[in-house]
């Protein structure tokens, strides 16, 4: 139909108009309840290490079977007293210490109305242990679970009683010549705490910076860049009326490592989905001008790919449940309900706002009806129309090149370090938990504090303890929950319900591989005193984490692979697209961790990494990743039937290019806004991410893939044929396909 040129955007329907404002007015209404609940998600977070370990390891049975020995759960605060010269302590330094144990209970807890003695274990007395080189004592301050479960204002009390605990020390032992240090197992978290206390402000803001400074600059327009953000802000806002109440109510974990990542995941998908909804529309109105058919037609063309997207990555991200960790398992429908969010927002808020304001959304530069499309640099000395021109000439010769450079650097992948790291390298950032922990190291042994507990039989006890003592990496060994005292008699250690706790002090630090080769041989020796016999403390979680992080990227991995395979068969209607999509990718993930590897372990200077990163990683990278691929082959497999798939794929890589860069550079840009957080394992995931992605846009989408799909030719689409598809050309130049191809789309 020829539609007479006047007034285009007045005809629009009147009851689109319509319904274009009750999707603003709905979406608003999301925003006006979501937005309050998504500063206050971390209220409902669980970082501790109940909420990370599977359940079934024996470290867990142990965690739980602990706490019956006392009537509350315990968390303690260390403080650890040093002279600053290094000198002995002296009795006057231990009287001071001592009093100072005595006014603990009672300072106050700003903004809490609280004291610290209403967090304390009952009966807990805060004495002084001095060192055998009587250069340092240890203060531990028994906190119950309590301190960190009760989120008052958005804080955690144990983030309150960690900074007013150093602040009295500080004060009380200002004239002795001590220095004095916070930490320990409460100590850590409440350093956690607060290295997340921006999540929900912080992080979002510059995520959100940073996307409006790419789009400003990639659409040249004020308009557009806020409807984009808008779209990704009521898309997690949806996300988050949907999450709190499942981990308010515990049917989902929510940690802070999740929540960050769950943030930059709807921002992120939400402007890649807006990137390739506005880039079809800019093509539609070059040809219509009628806005509503513009955007009517270029919907139609961007749900397919963006749906097929988004179902890619929430399948993905489900596929996390199969993990034996919880907070990894917690990640994947915490993370799903965010794209989903953001798919939402994308194709229903997004083209709302299109629809009302049509071409000025893009003023000052709006669209004229030209007829002209970014097809048409198929063949010239544009960016994109080299890059296809060379794909086209030499196709063969891309593809071995680049593939033999991402081999190149997959070759260091087994050099990636994924076996845990210690609290010394787990924070950017200078930490008091962390300058305890090596004054600890300096003065004690290096686990005490964190002791390796077994629980057993009451009658083995006895037999327990005495392997526990003949162990190489145990210092000494006690039976009950409280350590004996110097000078002391040695605390009563009750039997509950038939079962005794058998504690020891291990030479290596909690974190440490020796430690860690500890526990082993104790889970081996104590097989043969008693089946029932399960060890447990802090070294043991770090074993059982590290070894369930094994099983799970062993069983994840091939789930994932299978889930992405197969959303690309229904969609490509063929079996060798999806193989020649999924297989490029790996190749693409294997090469960011080699290339990861190399900076993290030679530029960076990192001593390690979590051991979720890989399974992180290759998550974020295939499913996300994969996005691309789609974005082009959708387009190649659109342009195909029309003209054959050689010519298909370099309209389709032509067309394609600019906007699926762009997209790369937001995601990438978005993840690396996860270095404002001081957590080490948050900026390898940025790192990861952001370098793959690129990795992703420059190389393998814009090379890798379409030279090999130009290379194997119409049997790309094979077992089926596409409608229309014209005969293998009898011409063996590719330069002059790739001519044909630019004379195509020119008639």
């Amino acid at each position: 139909m020829t539609h007479r040129r006047g007034a285009p955007e007045s005809r629009r329907p009147r009851r689109v108009i319509l319904g274009a404002l009750v999707v603003l007015v709905a979406w608003l209404a999301v925003g006006a309840v979501g937005g309050p609940a998504t500063g206050r998600l971390s209220e409902v977070q669980k970082n501790d290490n109940a909420s990370f370990l599977p359940t079934d390891a024996e470290s867990t049975a142990v965690l739980e079977a602990v706490g019956r020995f006392s009537d509350d759960e315990e968390i303690p605060l260390f403080l650890v007293a040093e002279d600053r010269d290094g000198g002995e302590l002296d009795e006057r330094d231990a009287f001071a210490l001592l009093q100072l144990g005595k006014e603990l209970p009672s300072i106050p807890l700003p903004g809490l109305d609280r004291t610290l003695g209403d967090y304390l274990v009952e009966g807990a007395q805060i004495v002084p242990v001095p060192s055998e080189d009587r250069k340092a004592a240890l203060v531990v301050i028994p906190l119950t679970e309590a301190a960190v479960s009760d989120v008052i204002e958005g804080e955690a009390p144990i983030v309150a009683a960690a900074e007013e605990v150093r602040t009295k020390a500080r004060v009380a032992l200002s004239g002795t010549g001590m220095t004095t240090s916070v930490g320990g197992p409460g100590g850590l978290v409440a350093d956690f705490s607060a290295a997340f206390a921006g999540i929900d402000g912080v992080l979002l803001l510059v995520a959100l910076a940073v996307v409006l400074v790419i789009l400003l600059v990639v659409y040249r327009s004020p308009i557009l860049p806020i409807a984009v953000l808008l779209s990704a802000v009521f898309g997690l806002a949806l996300a988050v009326l949907v999450v709190r109440p499942l981990a308010e109510n515990g049917a989902i974990e929510l940690s802070g490592q999740s929540q960050g990542i769950m943030f930059i995941l709807v921002v992120g998908a939400a402007t890649d989905y807006a990137l390739l909804l506005v880039s079809r529309f800019r093509e539609e109105l070059h040809e219509h001008d009628n806005t509503w058919t513009a955007l009517r037609r270029a919907w139609r063309g961007s749900v397919e790919p963006i749906v097929a997207s988004a179902a890619t990555v929430i399948l993905g991200l489900l596929c996390l449940m199969l993990a034996s960790l919880r907070n990894t398992a917690g990640l994947g429908p915490v993370g799903a309900f965010g794209v989903a969010g953001a798919l939402l927002a994308s194709l229903t808020f997004l083209p709302a706002v299109l629809l009302l304001f049509g071409r000025k959304a893009f003023w000052p530069f709006a669209p004229r009806v030209d007829h002209h499309h970014a097809e048409d640099a198929v063949g010239t000395r544009s960016l994109w129309g080299r890059v296809s021109g060379l794909v086209g000439r030499h196709p063969r010769r891309t593809w071995v090149v680049t593939l033999a450079v991402l081999l190149a650097a997959a070759a260091f992948a087994p050099t990636f370090r994924a076996e845990g790291v210690t609290i010394k390298d787990t924070f950017l950032v200078a930490t008091d938990s962390v300058d305890a922990q090596e004054a600890l190291e300096r003065h004690f042994a290096a686990g005490a504090g964190s002791p390796v507990q077994v629980v057993v039989p009451e009658d083995r006890a006895e037999a327990v303890r005495s392997v526990l003592e003949d162990d190489p990496g145990i210092e000494s060994a006690w039976i009950g929950v409280q350590p004996p005292v110097p000078g002391q008699p040695a605390p009563e250690a009750a039997p509950v319900d038939g079962l005794q706790l058998v504690q020891g002090t291990a030479t290596g630090a909690a974190d440490s591989p020796e430690a860690e080769e500890t526990v082993r041989r104790l889970r081996v020796a104590l097989d043969d005193v008693s089946p029932d016999a399960h060890v447990g403390g802090q070294a043991a979680i770090n074993l059982d984490v590290l070894e369930a992080s094994g099983r799970d990227l062993r069983v994840i991995v091939p789930a994932i692979l299978v889930v992405i395979f197969l959303v690309l068969c229904v969609l490509l209607r063929s079996l060798v697209a999806p193989l020649l999509l999924v297989v490029a990718n790996v190749v693409s993930f294997a090469a960011t961790i080699g290339v990861s590897a190399l900076v993290f372990n030679h530029v960076l200077g990192f001593g390690g990494s979590d051991p979720a990163i890989p399974l992180y990683g290759f998550v974020f990278l295939v499913a996300l990743g994969i996005d691309y691929s789609i974005f082009l082959m959708t387009r190649v497999r659109e342009e195909s039937v029309r003209r054959g798939t050689r010519p298909g794929i370099l309209v389709g890589l032509a067309v394609t290019g600019g906007v699926i860069t762009s997209a790369g550079i937001v995601l990438a840009a978005t993840f690396s806004s996860l270095t404002v957080l001081p957590l080490v394992f948050l900026v390898q995931v940025a790192f990861i991410v952001a370098f793959g992605v690129i990795l992703d846009t420059f190389v393998v989408r814009s090379l890798l893939v379409p030279a090999l799909a130009h290379d194997i030719g119409p049997k790309v689409w094979w077992p089926a044929r596409l409608r229309g598809e014209r005969a293998p050309s009898r011409v063996a130049d590719p330069a002059v396909e790739a001519g044909e191809a630019a004379d195509t789309v020119a008639h």
